[in-house]
This record gives C-alpha cells, sequence and structure tokens, in this order.
C-alpha cells in the first residue's frame, strides 16, 4: 500500500516497523457533546484504511484515545474548558458528561460499520503516564514553568514546524502578526504549549496532584503518552483531521521527540474537511448534524459512509442533501443488484467473463491500495455491475460476481452479505407482482405503474423491468 505521508509530502510505500503488524493511532474524540457528520466522516476514512491494511494481510493495532479531561480548545490552545463548561450547563459532573457523549460517539462508530479500534483509552486513566513523559521533558531541559502551568519551550526542538511545513522562526512571527489573543504571562515564544496546567480556583473535578502543582494535562501531551504505551515510542500510522497539522500532530511530534530521542511516527496520514452546503461545518455556526439527524430524515447510516467513500480522502468534499440522496438512491440499486444475484438458476459457467470480473476486481484493489482512491475503486464495481447486466447469467457467474463484491465490501464496509441475504415476497405481494406484470404485458402502463407505486409505498418492494426479466428487491 502506498499513502500520502504528510511529513514526507509525498505518496510512500508502507513498511511496517514490525513483520506483518501495522501500529496505527487515530486521535479520538473530545467527549463533551455529539459528534458531527463532519468528525465521523474522518473515522469513517480511517476505518477504510484499517480494512485496507488488514486486507493486505497485515495484523492492524489500532489505538484510538477520548479526552476526557478539563484542557483549553480552540485554534491556539487558549480559550474556553467546553467539557467542564458543558458539566455546568447540564448541572452534571465532568466524568458523567464524558461517558455519556463516549457512549455516544461509540454508538455513532458501530451504525455506520466502524470497526472498534483494538484499545481505546481515556486520558483521566492515563495521569501517571502523562507525568512520567513529562518529567523526562523537564530532564531533558525542554520546559518551564509560568503561574498558568508548565511549558513546552519550543526554540530548543531543532526540526518544530516541519509536519507543516514551516520553521520555528517563521511560525512566531506570523503568529505575532496575527495574534487575536491574550497570551498567558510569562511565555517565552508565541508557539510554547501547556504540558500541565495549574487548577484555578475551584476546580476540584479532574485535578491531579503532580510534582509541579495540582492540576490537569494539557491536550497534545495526552496523546503522545498513549500512544507511546500501547505502540512503542515509534510507531508505523497517525491518522488525523487536516485541521490538527499546524498545532496539535505539530505539538506531539515536538514533545515525543524530545523526551525519546527517536523518530515518533513514520507516517502520518490527514483527512480533508466535509463543508456543507459549500461552507465550513461546525457546532458554532449551528450548522451541524449528526448521524441521528440523518436516520431522522430518513437516511440509513450506511448512506452517509458511502457517500462520505465516493470522494477521495484528501480533496474537500461538500455535502448536502441532494448528494445524500444520490448516494443513497446508488446504493440501494447496488444492494438491489446484489439480492437479484440470488435468482439465477441456469448451469454454465463463462471463463472469459470471469477473466473480464477478475480484471476489474485487481484494478479496485489497485485503487485502494493507491493512497485509498476509493472513487476510482467504486467506479470500477460499478463497471462490473455494468457488465453483468449486458449478459444474460448463470447461477455460478452470479455466484462469482456476487464473491467479489463481498470481496470489495471487505473494505468498503457497506454490509453487502447483510443485504444479499435472500428475502421472500409475502403471498399478497406476489399476487400484486403478478397482476402488474399482466397489465405491462398487455401495455395497461397507468394500471402497471399505480401497483408499481403500491408496492414501492405500501410494501417496500422496488420493481424494475430488465432485458434479463422483471426483477424486485426490498427498499431499506
Amino acid at each position: 500500500m502506498k499513502l500520502f505521508n504528510t511529513l514526507a509530502r509525498k505518496k510512500e510505500e508502507i513498511e511496517p516497523i514490525k513483520d506483518n503488524e501495522i501500529g496505527m493511532y487515530t486521535c479520538g474524540p473530545t467527549v463533551y457533546y455529539y459528534p458531527h457528520i463532519g468528525n465521523m466522516a474522518t473515522y469513517i476514512r480511517e476505518d477504510l484504511l484499517k480494512r485496507v491494511l488488514e486486507h493486505d494481510g497485515l495484523k492492524v493495532k489500532h489505538v484510538m484515545n477520548f479526552t476526557d479531561v478539563g484542557h483549553l480548545v480552540s485554534d491556539e490552545d487558549v480559550g474556553e474548558d467546553k467539557l467542564r463548561k458543558e458539566a455546568e450547563k447540564e448541572k452534571k459532573t465532568m466524568k458523567e458528561i464524558a461517558e455519556f457523549y463516549g457512549g455516544e460517539f461509540l454508538k455513532y462508530m458501530s451504525l455506520l460499520n466502524n470497526i472498534k479500534p483494538n484499545v481505546t483509552c481515556k486520558a483521566s486513566d492515563h495521569i501517571e503516564e502523562i507525568i512520567e513523559l513529562t518529567k523526562k521533558l523537564e530532564g531533558n531541559g525542554f520546559l518551564y514553568v509560568i503561574p498558568d502551568g508548565v511549558y513546552f519551550n519550543t526554540s530548543k526542538f531543532k526540526n518544530y514546524g516541519e509536519l507543516i511545513p514551516s520553521t520555528f522562526e517563521k511560525l512566531n512571527a506570523n503568529l505575532k502578526a496575527g495574534a487575536r489573543v491574550e497570551r498567558p504571562e510569562g511565555l517565552k515564544n508565541i508557539t510554547d504549549f501547556a504540558v500541565w496546567r495549574f487548577a484555578r480556583k475551584g476546580e476540584k473535578e479532574m485535578v491531579w496532584d503532580s510534582p509541579w502543582g495540582r492540576g490537569f494535562p494539557g491536550w497534545h501531551i495526552e496523546c503522545s503518552a498513549m500512544s507511546m504505551k500501547y505502540l512503542g515510542e515509534t510507531f508505523d500510522i497517525h491518522c488525523g483531521g487536516i485541521d490538527h497539522i499546524p498545532i496539535h500532530h505539530t505539538n506531539e511530534i515536538a514533545q515525543s521527540e524530545a523526551a525519546t530521542g527517536k523518530k515518533f511516527v513514520n507516517t502520518w496520514v490527514h483527512f480533508s474537511f466535509i463543508n456543507i452546503n459549500g461552507g465550513k461545518m461546525a457546532k458554532s455556526l449551528r450548522n451541524i448534524y449528526t448521524v441521528q439527524d440523518l436516520i431522522d430524515k430518513g437516511f440509513d447510516p450506511l448512506d452517509f459512509r458511502f457517500f462520505v467513500l465516493t470522494g477521495h480522502y484528501r480533496q474537500g468534499l461538500n455535502f448536502t442533501f441532494e448528494a445524500l440522496e444520490n448516494a443513497k438512491t446508488t446504493l440501494n440499486k447496488i444492494y438491489g443488484f446484489i439480492e437479484n444475484l440470488k435468482n439465477f438458476k441456469e448451469e454454465g459457467f463463462d471463463k472469459n467473463f470471469a477473466e473480464k470480473i477478475s480484471e476489474l476486481k485487481n484494478e479496485f484493489f489497485e485503487a485502494v491500495n493507491d493512497d485509498l482512491n476509493t472513487p476510482t475503486a467504486i467506479a470500477k464495481m460499478h463497471e462490473i455491475i455494468k457488465e453483468a447486466n449486458k449478459k444474460h447469467l448463470s447461477k455460478k457467474d452470479a455466484e462469482f460476481i456476487l464473491n467479489t463484491l463481498l470481496d470489495f465490501d471487505s473494505v468498503l464496509g457497506l454490509n453487502f452479505s447483510t443485504h444479499s441475504e435472500k428475502k421472500e415476497l409475502s403471498k399478497e405481494v406476489e399476487k400484486l407482482v403478478d397482476e402488474r406484470e399482466k397489465f405491462r404485458k398487455s401495455k395497461n402502463f397507468k394500471e402497471a405503474d399505480r401497483i408499481r407505486n403500491t408496492l414501492k409505498n405500501e410494501y417496500h418492494v422496488i420493481i424494475e423491468d430488465s432485458s434479463t426479466g422483471l426483477k424486485w428487491r426490498f427498499e431499506k
């Protein structure tokens, strides 16, 4: 497999540190609110990456963190403590808020058919590891203390900003020119960041004792501590949204490599944003949708998964309900095609046809292994369906195609196997189908269309006329 490595700024072959094993860390949610579909698109793409690696025969150890401690969240890592603020708003403890929204996140992951990570780790359960990592940084001379907390001195890390790419000098000059917020008293460099913040007056929950004073960890340090605990000081792949490049992941690299003296991650994979109606999607703009919102509007979560997979992960994807409806329609046609593959009964097997399908299958997997090129891969799948619809299939031909599509689904995660299960029509519906066929053959298209609409609206059965005869499928 080749992936675009943000650090190298080019596509590179994935070469596991351990034989046939990949260590992969993905930045998880800050559990203070429902994740929106822009967030979930990133997790769909990370799931795709994991599935492709596993299809290639690699064992993937996937670690994802849950940020369930208070920290200051914004572009500059200063601002309001959103988790603590939400707890105050809902009159609950921070732990209750984190557990509830963490549960909602896992529910959405399941609805979208994302494979659960091998390790899900909470920041609050790893304070000891965070403190030990902070001690290493202190011992190596990278930290200083100001009234606000313990900070990392970015001027002392030689390659600071390499991921962006930029330099310490350029970043500080640009941030100074565009400064919009007040910096903590005693901050040496604008790019310096907190690894431990001191508890403010009255803060009692989610604060811990440390050698530097009572408080809580900064945002970046938790990911370094937990990823290295479960995957080692150097591991294969680190994923996240493109918004994590300039600050969060840049700071992870700095503190991790400053502590160990080793390369932190071999391959950095970043996913582009999902926009909505051509603009940014954000809670502050009040234009976000959750997976549950899509369900309430009549969509299956897998409709959204398919929509996400139709775009390339490094290119922007614009969400509209019209686009989602188109994805739903296309996916339903694929499900219908798969269901109809069970209806063929004639004997025989066309080797030339099978070779053509095998060639397209190889091109599908070449595409997903070429930097997760799902648009091309999905186009190859449509070609197979098109070729099949032009041919009078035997039972073995149909089984060959079905097995090919199920292999595709091992990486797409669209539940083709569930939707391809044979379903029987009730006698009442069979009678309507027969009546409709009689009307169609007698060219009474008005009555034929009336029954077709009845079947769809009342029984959720879709009737399709094709060159090989009448086909039916259940609407989702």
